[in-house]
């Protein structure tokens, strides 16, 4: 599961940004631990498929 955000990560006229938070599942605890990322916006459906 995995919630993207997007912030105020551009510029005008440049590349845009994305912030994404991952939910990654510990397989010997259990416990769920929060990955941040920003990336290109282009990219954020392949880092969610991850």
């Amino acid at each position: 599961m995995a919630k993207k955000v997007v912030a105020t990560l551009k510029k005008e006229g440049g590349v845009k940004y994305a912030k994404i938070i991952k939910a990654v599942k510990n397989p010997t605890t259990g416990a769920y631990t929060f990955k941040e990322e920003i990336i290109l916006q282009d990219d954020v459906n392949a880092a969610l498929r991850n």
